[in-house]
């Protein structure tokens, strides 16, 4: 899964596309209402590509983690991030069966299925169906 270009940013709900670039300014649309504003160096910005999960061997991208989700979902939506914490817990366990419970905490797990469920709403979430070489 490609996450080039998308961006979180804190203090604003949902993620935003990169759309240009200027010296000292971003211009980001939202994935979901496609209004565009200007992003300042006093704005704190995180690139979806640059973010990973520990597990207890290593880090793994976030699209990797997107991937196993898609394939767990057969493509489909998440669940609801406001689920109980046991519930959040134990869905990532069977997702990414290796994550760190030491250095992920509850609040990751939440972002993580409402970015995925963003990125399913804006039709961005990529299902591959694996063929048998049969």
């Amino acid at each position: 899964m490609n996450l080039e270009g998308i961006l979180s940013i804190s203090g604003k709900p949902g993620l935003y596309k990169l759309v240009s670039q200027a010296k000292n300014t971003l211009i980001v649309e939202g994935l979901t209402d496609f209004k565009r504003l200007p992003l300042y160096a006093s704005h704190q910005v995180s690139a979806l590509e640059d973010i990973g999960v520990y597990t207890y061997d290593d880090t793994v991208s976030l699209s990797d983690v997107f991937s196993a989700i898609s394939k767990k979902e057969n493509g489909g939506a998440t669940i609801s991030h406001k689920v109980s914490k046991k519930e959040l817990y134990d869905w990532l366990r069977e997702v990414l069966p290796d994550f760190d419970e030491d250095r992920v905490y509850q609040s990751d797990i939440k972002k993580l299925v409402q970015w995925y469920n963003a990125l399913h709403a804006a039709g961005l979430v990529e299902f591959k169906i694996e063929k048998d070489g049969n």
